[in-house]
């Protein structure tokens, strides 16, 4: 998977916008991360994802997933996105954009499901 690939999916979804942090490209909901590309431009970064279960990530499928000590402390997963499937990426991001878009948008999104 790629950085477009994601992408294109992302924006999709209500008030998911292009943006950039710490001079990368990233996607923002309501001027608020979703995910950014790191600087290796393999690597995403996707907040909103409790310790207890990155390291659990972490463990079953350490090619794709992994953190550094910067994010250890942080609610926080790294995918490797040249190991990355759909099927894996777009559930948390899409569960990590539910806490960040508006109440409105969420309810208008379900209702398309």
């Amino acid at each position: 998977m790629t950085f477009d690939e994601l992408r294109k999916f992302a924006l999709a979804w209500p008030e998911v916008e292009d943006g950039t942090s710490y001079g990368t490209p990233a996607l923002k909901v309501r001027k608020k991360m979703l995910a950014r590309l790191r600087e290796d431009g393999d690597s995403l970064v996707v907040p909103g994802v409790p310790q207890d279960e990155r390291e659990m990530l972490v463990e079953s499928q350490p090619k794709l997933f992994y953190f550094t000590d910067h994010y250890r402390d942080y609610p926080m997963v790294l995918i490797r996105l040249s190991k990355a499937k759909r099927a894996i990426v777009e559930p948390l991001l899409r569960r990590h954009w539910r806490t960040l878009a508006s109440k409105k948008a969420v309810k208008a999104f379900d209702t398309t499901l």
